[in-house]
């Protein structure tokens, strides 16, 4: 009896030397595939994401991949209304095929903050990337601006300050509470960084190396018909400050051969975004083209002006330097290698 149970023992710790890896392989692949960290898009024109609904976006290019940030509109059907509690994460090396990331930073991981993960940008600066928001401050009336940083443009972000790095009793130029929004940041060849941002006036100002702190005063810029959404990109000695134009919100533009300006007014880029009010751009170049990132409320025919998505199509510039107008198209843009 005692060398049967021996060498019934002895066979099973031999079975389970072999088949117990093996069940724990299958058990963590299952549980993977059940749970995966991140999922493939593969986009067929316009909007690039429908399975949720995308807004201001904004996109970064970062050893050979296009990192593309949005908010992410959540209100319910019919609600008029914007319901934004977090941000969200895609990456891709074609423009086509899309990886959507865990959403890398959430109006939570500011506790100074209460509500709205409103526009926002990444931008990386010596092996760091910093992540500037729009968002409701909970104790000082009015949007405001933070940033958060992280060693990965994946996240996970945490704030930078505890603090948060513009409040609307800083600027003075406009008296709605919403001015301090849509945050576009740029580091000029310099070096020296600027931080651009406003609804109702264009705000602009200097940052310290630490990308954390300003440097210096809050000036402004005058633009006509200027309502948010700012954007700074430079290309070929010229700077281009987009934005929101009017209301509905078309999106123009102005050059300038000095970050400081003058700026030169120069004219729209794109008419209005489907049946959304608003607009918002991202302006990159990659693999030798252009490229025009925007938002509209054509996923679905109720979408509207709360529910949007985000778009891509193709920017050209003319020889002086100048944009020609955008082409909005159902097709999208198509395939780099």
């Amino acid at each position: 009896m005692t060398f049967y149970n021996k060498s019934i023992a002895q066979v099973t710790m031999k079975i389970l030397k072999y088949i117990l890896p093996l069940l724990l392989t299958g058990y963590l692949n299952t549980a993977k595939a059940a749970n995966p960290a991140d999922t493939i898009i593969h986009s067929n024109g316009n909007p690039i994401i429908r399975h949720e609904y995308t807004a201001d976006p904004a996109a970064m290019v970062y050893k050979g991949k296009v990192y593309l940030y949005t908010g992410h509109d959540q209100a319910p059907a019919n609600q008029n209304g914007y319901v934004m509690h977090n941000w969200t994460c895609f990456t891709s090396s074609d423009m086509v095929t899309w990886t959507e990331h865990s959403s890398p930073l959430n109006v939570k991981d500011f506790a100074w903050a209460k509500a709205d993960a409103w526009a926002s940008q990444v931008i990386e600066r010596n092996g760091k990337f910093y992540w500037y928001v729009a968002v409701e401050h909970g104790t000082i009336p009015g949007k405001a601006i933070g940033v958060a940083v992280s060693d990965s443009p994946l996240g996970p972000f945490k704030d930078a300050r505890g603090s948060a790095l513009i409040t609307n009793d800083m600027t003075k130029a406009m008296k709605h509470p919403w001015d301090d929004i849509d945050p576009s940041v740029i580091i000029d060849k310099d070096g020296q960084a600027y931080l651009f941002w406003g609804n109702g006036i264009c705000y602009y100002a200097k940052l310290k190396p630490n990308m954390t702190e300003l440097d210096g005063e809050i000036k402004t810029i005058t633009l006509p018909h200027y309502t948010e959404a700012p954007w700074i990109h430079q290309r070929n000695g010229w700077y281009y400050l987009s934005y929101a134009y009017e209301f509905p919100e078309k999106i123009a533009y102005a050059m300038s051969r000095n970050i400081n300006g003058p700026w030169v007014y120069k004219g729209i880029i794109n008419e209005l975004a489907g049946n959304s009010n608003t607009n918002h751009q991202a302006i990159i170049d990659f693999k030798g083209k252009s490229y025009f990132i925007y938002h509209n409320g054509a996923l679905v025919p109720d979408a509207g002006s709360f529910h949007r998505s985000v778009c891509i199509d193709y920017l050209y510039y003319n020889t002086d330097g100048s944009i020609k107008r955008v082409v909005m198209t159902s097709e999208g843009v198509k395939k780099v290698k």
